[in-house]
């Protein structure tokens, strides 16, 4: 039925067109030379970024279209990701249809184009994440993890290559600020400060805690504001705000009903390291293998509680079963990673292992 859909959507030239691209083999990115090449934004430097980006980008997003349409156990069919696989095929008729790109003019009008683009792409995860939730709602109650494992897969390659497709947009946009933050070459701050960025995204997920709670416990944080390392300070602030989120939760949840004071979360942030460790109850011995999948959660389904399926909540504080694979893929994306530790009946602790950035190639899916 998706297949069929996508022939009624695209004209045949359109179509062989995605097949055609969706065959190229796409090209790696070494983050040292991210960094390079961005130190030195020239018109002769950005002309060059874009003729390569409208290859590489129309190559990236017809693959993952091509994907989207040929999902297991009817995922395929779902309005969510027949909504994603939309957005997907527009963009890569946007690259196609724009000319060749031969001088700064053209430069400019392409980047203006591909903003466009990232910003139609903004709410991908979470309206993937409901059209995983409506084939869990479907299949309930015969759900066994294990043989879902190819859609597992294909979550885990999708949503690299969309952090892969928006790191190489943002920079290549973030290049034309005339006047760029201090220490920053396009979306790298080469002087990061990982407690920094950790108090604000602490700050965010709290401001969330007291919306859906009424209060929040503190977050308290540890290390050296001076210690600093080049990354990218959005992709960090979203692996510590989905951290910190679901701590804030389980204790919340955990001393709801107690006379006790909820006690605080903690951050240490130490070389390459930070621990996010709660006393919120732990997490089900029989829930830890699942806890990296699409298809699991300690929270409430929330479209248990939405009439209109077509919409995501995306400020929801648990319930989609992405947070947690989703901030892996982006500590992965820099050679880093990330490892949950569970005690049941008192508390997790996940280390967030962030890898400097170097001669590393981007991972393609």
């Amino acid at each position: 039925m998706a297949a069929k859909k996508l022939q009624e959507t695209l004209s045949k030239g359109v179509l062989e067109e995605v097949h055609r691209y969706g065959g190229m083999k796409q090209t790696g990115v070494s983050l040292r030379y991210m960094m390079e090449f961005g130190s030195r934004p020239t018109p002769r430097n950005l002309l060059l970024s874009a003729q390569f980006l409208h290859n590489e980008l129309s190559i990236r997003i017809a693959r993952r279209a091509l994907e989207l349409q040929s999902l297991p156990y009817g995922l395929s069919s779902k309005p969510a990701v027949l909504k994603v696989r939309d957005w997907y095929l527009d963009s890569f008729r946007d690259l196609r249809s724009f000319p060749e790109i031969k001088d700064k003019n053209d430069e400019l009008e392409f980047t203006q184009m591909i903003k466009m683009i990232k910003v139609r792409h903004n709410n991908v995860v979470p309206t993937m994440a409901l059209g995983v939730q409506q084939l869990k709602k479907d299949l309930k109650p015969k759900v066994d993890y294990q043989d879902l494992d190819e859609i597992h897969q294909f979550l885990d390659r999708f949503y690299m290559s969309r952090i892969g497709i928006r790191m190489l947009i943002g920079q290549h946009v973030a290049l034309h600020d005339p006047n760029p933050p201090p220490d920053c070459v396009g979306y790298i701050h080469t002087k990061m400060s990982p407690v920094e960025v950790a108090r604000h995204a602490s700050e965010d997920a709290r401001c969330i805690c007291f919306r859906e709670y009424g209060s929040a416990p503190d977050v308290n944080i540890y290390g050296d504001p001076n210690f600093t390392f080049p990354y990218v300070p959005t992709h960090l602030h979203l692996m510590v705000f989905e951290l910190v989120k679901n701590s804030l939760r389980a204790v919340q949840e955990q001393f709801m009903n107690s006379d006790k004071v909820a006690p605080p979360i903690r951050i240490i942030v130490a070389d390459g390291i930070e621990d996010v460790s709660d006393e919120g109850g732990g997490i089900p011995r029989s829930g830890l293998p699942k806890i990296f999948t699409y298809l699991y959660s300690t929270a409430k389904n929330p479209l248990d509680e939405q009439v209109d399926l077509g919409i995501a909540n995306t400020t929801t504080m648990a319930g989609y079963g992405y947070g947690l694979p989703i901030s892996r893929l982006y500590a992965r994306y820099f050679g880093g990673d990330l490892q949950i530790i569970s005690m049941e009946g008192y508390g997790t602790d996940a280390y967030l292992h962030l890898s400097r950035l170097g001669d590393s190639q981007e991972p393609l899916p």
